[in-house]
């Protein structure tokens, strides 16, 4: 009998393989991605420090005033943006990108380049 693959325990797994090779520096930290069904959230994480400098998610009173539904591609891309727009007047420009085991489509798609246009490289 084969048992059903869970999709959230083969993305955890992708993201495990990942995080051991993708690591932020305080030059260059990481992006992090999380997606909900519902919301969708990023930060910026200094990993030698243990430190989440900037954050941004559709809860904001910002985004989710300016979106209907905070679980879809435009909320994704003004998080982006406002994420990108923080981590610029913290002094943050480049940034390593961990898409947390997510395929680079859609919503995660979105919010990196969201992100790239508001100035962030990566």
């Amino acid at each position: 009998m084969i048992k059903k693959a869970n999709k959230n325990a083969n993305r955890l797994q992708r993201h495990k393989r990942v995080r051991s090779k993708v690591a932020g520096t305080t030059q260059r930290p990481r992006l992090c991605i999380f997606r909900s069904a519902n919301n969708i959230y990023a930060q910026i994480i200094d990993d030698t420090n243990r430190v989440t400098v900037v954050a941004a998610s559709s809860l904001d009173a910002e985004i989710k005033g300016a979106v209907n539904h905070t679980g879809n591609k435009e909320a994704a891309k003004k998080v982006g943006e406002m994420i990108a727009k923080k981590a610029v007047e913290k002094g943050i420009t480049e940034v390593v990108f961990d898409r947390g085991g997510y395929l680079y489509h859609g919503r995660v798609q979105e919010l990196a380049e969201g992100a790239r246009e508001a100035g962030l490289k990566f």
